[in-house]
């Protein structure tokens, strides 16, 4: 029988854990019985342990109990993990656990209690978008890419945030057992085998913040009025009376983007306003936020989101 470790703490996701475990919990049910997995929990303290929305969970051991060879160790991620200090006796185990296992890996930002143990360094991850500069910046030996919903790199599995742990599941039961089982038990759970897109199209594109009477920040806010003008370096450099070349050079340095990546931007988020809420078509959703056609809106979808913008009507246009 396969067995699945899954380590949690106090503060814990209680969707990082549920997630996977539920989706090998449901594949038992297509497995013969010498197949199903064992699932475990391994706490990080003695006794009940509280997640970070008040649900309590009965670890079967603490993890320091736990010597033998597991098929799959992960940890889960939590809210405060990332200010979390390193404990040495918990990373000189998960060394010790990664080594035994077969595979090994993080769902959302359990990933930084890998890479306090070493496991990242030159591997490529993934994390939850919020937490991957962090995780990036901290641990530089790790390659962080923030866009992707889970990665593998050897016998290391990471996920991005809360529900992709439920992808990144699916994936490795499709490795265990065949397109099929997975397949099945996505059906039981009413989620998608294998979702498109990174994670860019589950979080807001911020701009950094800039002072509002700068000429930056004008502009910005000259360009979220204006979505459907011609926005060129000319147009907006005039606005602020500055020369197009000293315009582009300052927008680029304050605002952390060039001008035409921040229309862009612009004009991509106000379309997800659009496809979210409403159902008009999409040549009028694309001249509405400013795109020469639908064409060009599909491109910029595909190319910032990894979806097309009739995908990601059909993934959250509102059911009301």
């Amino acid at each position: 029988m396969p067995s699945i470790a899954i380590l949690v703490f106090p503060g814990v996701q209680a969707l990082d854990i549920a997630g996977p475990m539920d989706v090998f919990a449901e594949a038992n049910r297509f497995l013969p019985p010498d197949r199903h997995y064992r699932l475990e929990l391994l706490g990080t303290e003695h006794g009940p342990i509280a997640c970070s929305n008040g649900m309590l969970l009965a670890p079967t051991r603490h993890y320091s109990a736990a010597q033998e060879a597991f098929d799959l160790v992960l940890t889960a991620g939590g809210p405060a993990l990332p200010r979390r200090a390193p404990d040495a006796a918990l990373s000189d185990w998960l060394r010790q656990a990664a080594a035994r296992s077969q595979r090994h890996g993080a769902i959302c930002n359990g990933a930084f209690l890998l890479a306090h143990a070493g496991l990242l360094d030159g591997k490529t991850v993934t994390t939850h978008w919020a937490d991957a500069a962090a995780l990036a910046h901290r641990f530089p030996a790790a390659a962080v890419q923030p866009d992707r919903l889970f990665l593998r790199d050897g016998a290391l599995y990471t996920s991005a945030g809360v529900t992709a742990g439920i992808d990144l599941s699916l994936y490795l039961l499709a490795q265990d057992c065949g397109s099929e089982v997975a397949l099945n038990v996505a059906k039981r759970l009413v989620v998608f085998t294998q979702r498109q897109g990174g994670q860019s199209q589950f979080s807001p594109y911020l701009t950094p913040h800039v002072d509002h009477e700068s000429p930056v920040s004008v502009v910005q806010q000259y360009v979220l009025a204006h979505l459907q003008d011609e926005l060129t370096v000319e147009r907006l450099a005039a606005l602020v009376a500055m020369s197009p070349r000293n315009f582009a050079r300052v927008f680029t340095r304050d605002a952390g983007v060039t001008p035409a990546s921040f229309i862009e931007t612009a004009r991509l988020d106000a379309a997800r306003v659009l496809l979210e809420s409403g159902d008009e078509p999409l040549k009028s959703v694309a001249w509405r936020c400013g795109f020469r056609n639908a064409a060009q809106m599909r491109q910029v979808f595909v190319k910032r989101l990894g979806i097309t913008a009739q995908q990601y009507r059909a993934n959250f246009a509102s059911l009301e």
